[in-house]
């Protein structure tokens, strides 16, 4: 049995415009790893924090109860572990504060390490409660956009009425994900409080239309229909402002071929979502219209259906 797992959860595209707090899609190239090692008590302690350089993390604690990665091992501990506590050590690839579930991606690969020092591992999807309590620490509320697409991979329908059962949707064929990641940060709890608290019936039913387009859209592999719902009329238009490069790079997309493009979570990323051969020029011209607003940026190109966490080694 062994005492020692380390543990990779991918970085993640939060909402995809049409889904707030409901639609989130796994990323490849970038994510979070969690070391974690048996120790003697019951309790999750943090040893080290490491950032995107390799040093220890100037910001992130290692206080268990301040950290998105031990909240939610001791949850999972606390429920399923035996006469054992865990060390983690947390090596950050996605950065803090950028749209890419940074706080979401930890928290994931914490839990998937630990559990594969339980004496009875559980499956995959009964993770998802336990990750999602390390989460709402960070964000200030219960939705796993960013989770269950780290956690399980490609594309997840997750509203909170469902949860904990998510739906695995269909990655449409031909179709790839562009993220630019400006140098910028947003603090995500700080713009939930910031958008409105009521909307209008035409709104919500504008909306509505479109997430359930697109869902279809996604199921039948159209193309057409996915550049005709993939757009977001209640929350970009109150956020795209704090991002100062979002018109320009979200146009360079929209010429350049892309089906849609809008914020990644609550930003600063920006995704777009094209037809695979335009992907990388697509990449190109969203990194160039950064760059000429004089922020540095750098991007991945993902398919839809990317894998989720997974026990390294």
């Amino acid at each position: 049995m062994t005492d020692f797992t380390s543990a990779f959860a991918p970085a993640s595209i939060g909402n995809l415009a049409v889904g707030f707090d409901m639609l989130g899609l796994a990323l490849t190239g970038v994510g979070d790893r969690v070391v974690a090692r048996k120790t003697d008590g019951t309790a999750v302690t943090i040893a080290e924090v490491r950032g995107l350089d390799g040093e220890i993390h100037p910001y992130l604690s290692t206080d268990p109860k301040g950290n998105t990665a031990s909240i939610a091992a001791q949850a999972l501990l606390s429920d399923h572990g035996g006469s054992f506590g865990i060390e983690l050590e947390v090596h950050k690839g996605v950065p803090l504060q950028s749209g890419m579930g940074s706080s979401a991606a930890s928290a994931v690969a914490a839990v998937v390490a630990v559990n594969g020092l339980l004496d009875t591992p559980l499956p995959v999807e009964a993770l998802l409660p336990y990750a999602l309590e390390g989460e709402k620490y960070a964000s200030g509320g219960l939705h796993a956009d960013n989770v269950a697409p780290s956690l399980l991979g490609g594309l997840i329908l997750c509203p909170q009425v469902l949860l904990p059962e998510v739906v695995r949707l269909p990655a449409p064929n031909g179709v790839k994900a562009v993220l630019l990641h400006p140098d910028l940060q947003v603090n995500t709890a700080h713009a939930r409080r910031q958008l409105a608290k009521s909307y209008s019936m035409q709104q919500w039913l504008e909306q509505q239309g479109l997430l359930a387009g697109f869902v279809a859209a996604c199921a039948a592999s159209d193309i057409d229909l996915i550049r005709n719902t993939l757009r977001d009329v209640i929350v970009e238009p109150q956020r795209s402002a704090a991002v100062p490069c979002f018109d320009a790079v979200t146009e360079a997309a929209r010429r350049s071929g892309a089906l849609g493009c809008s914020l990644s979570g609550s930003g600063p990323s920006i995704f777009a979502l094209c037809v695979e051969n335009d992907a990388r020029n697509i990449a190109s011209a969203m990194e160039h219209a950064c760059r000429v607003q004089g922020i540095d940026c750098q991007s991945w190109v993902c398919p839809m259906n990317a894998p989720g966490a997974h026990i390294e080694g």
